[in-house]
């Protein structure tokens, strides 16, 4: 029987087009770590999964950091003598130093470089670059086109203003048989980058409106916050859940053909670490799992010394490892739906594991149980109508002595856990297995 909470129900083939609707939706957006691009961007969410919005006032304190203030942006234009637009902030989101200050004046072309930001390795793409805690402004383009300006006079103009306002984050809490937490986040805060993170933003959105349609054993908290302001926003005010979390994803950069990876917990063997590690294992790429690091995404403050919650990374090529990363490139050409759908799968399966591990011990332990009278010698036989393997019904009978839950046998086995879940259960349903936390009465 399967679980009620269990992700084992064949996902659609659609489910990939779906999740990459969804991300070209939230694109063009100008995003930041506050402001309305983040607010429009919650809105388009909550179209697939209904988001609890929370406001956070500027100066309010996050442990040791403080809300910013609110940042927006109209326009941003560079231009020549003759009034010919260089730059134009119209064109695309990255073309203005995301966080600048607003700036008008005329400036010679050796000052004016001084305030543009280029890749000179990789010449016709746009930089993402940010200066959200430094009073700067400044503009990113194309090297060679900043190469084939001549000398001469520019007028500049940001009209951007920075004011007393609040952050934005929302969140979905999908509420299980228990108040045991699955925390799922994604960084809210990039403009038009598609892998990092409209694809995490998206895959997550199309993930909670699944999961509402199911009964789950544990319950599921969607996050989608500002990067690093926003975690620490919403960890300063949710300390008495952080309590509750037992395993936890950070997800972005899913889109893409590369990876897959994985980048552990703090704990580095946390049930999560476990499961992820063995999902991956089993995917036709080799995986790549990294040890943690204090260098990366929302996973380090959420694994910082003073919470340590059991919450890894999962990315398809890891950030600052593709040519495309925080540049141009990273558009919508860059990612693909089948991508997408694998990246869905991928967690799927995790979650999977989280809501249906369990202990088994064994009711007839002395020596293998005559599976032929109870109708299971086909399956052990090796009749493939079962779904079964004889080595998945071996592996479970022999390890089936209270001290082995399901993952356990799959990682000692290197059977799939969906193949001993299955095993594991039909023995059950023929009175040879218990659950080790609840054996029935003698």
């Amino acid at each position: 029987m399967e679980h009620p909470g269990s992700m084992a129900a064949p996902v659609s083939d659609t489910i990939g087009a779906e999740i990459y609707a969804l991300a070209a939706r939230l694109y063009p957006i100008c995003r930041s770590i506050t402001g309305d691009g983040v607010r429009e961007t919650l809105s388009i969410l909550s179209e697939t999964v209904p988001l609890e919005r929370h406001e956070v006032a500027t100066g309010t304190p996050a442990f040791d950091w403080t809300i910013p203030r609110e940042w927006s942006i109209r326009s941003a234009t560079i231009r020549d003598s003759a009034g010919r637009p260089v730059v134009d902030f119209a064109d695309h989101n990255l073309h203005v130093l995301n966080y600048s200050i607003p700036f008008r004046g005329t400036l010679k072309l050796a000052e004016l470089k001084q305030h543009i930001h280029t890749l000179p390795d990789q010449p016709n793409l746009i930089p993402y670059r940010t200066s959200y805690y430094a009073e700067n402004w400044g503009f990113c383009m194309a090297h060679n086109r900043l190469a084939a300006l001549p000398d001469g006079d520019y007028e500049v103009e940001i009209d951007a203003e920075l004011r007393d306002g609040s952050l934005s984050y929302g969140e979905y809490l999908h509420r299980g048989e228990t108040d045991r937490e699955f925390l799922l986040s994604a960084h809210i805060c990039h403009p038009s980058l598609a892998n990092d993170n409209c694809s995490g933003l998206a895959l997550l959105a199309c993930l909670a409106a699944r999961l509402r349609e199911r009964k789950t054993r544990y319950s599921y908290r969607f996050l989608f916050a500002p990067g690093t302001i926003g975690s620490l926003a919403w960890l300063s005010r949710n300390e008495d859940v952080t309590e509750r979390i037992d395993h936890g994803l950070v997800v972005s950069c899913v889109g893409d053909g590369g990876g897959p990876t994985y980048k552990r917990s703090r704990r580095s063997n946390a049930f999560i670490d476990r499961a992820m590690a063995h999902v991956l294992a089993h995917q036709t790429a080799p995986p790549k799992l990294l040890d943690f690091s204090p260098y990366g995404y929302d996973e380090r403050q959420f694994c910082s010394p003073g919470f340590n919650l059991p919450v890894g990374l999962f990315q398809r090529s890891a950030f600052g490892t593709f040519p495309e990363y925080h540049t141009s490139a990273d558009n919508l050409d860059f990612i693909g739906p089948e991508h997408l759908g694998l990246s869905y799968r991928i967690i799927s399966s995790a979650i999977e594991i989280v809501e249906g591990d369990w202990t088994p011990l064994s009711l007839s332990p002395k020596g293998e149980p005559q599976l032929g009278r109870r109708g299971l010698y086909a399956a052990l036989g090796g009749d493939k109508s079962t779904g079964l393997s004889a080595m998945s019904l071996l592996w479970v009978l022999n390890l089936a002595d209270g001290h082995h839950s399901l993952l356990t046998m799959a990682e000692r086995s290197g059977l799939t856990f969906a193949e001993l879940a299955a095993a594991a259960e039909l023995l059950r349903s023929n009175g040879l297995l218990a659950d080790a936390a609840t054996p029935p009465r003698s």
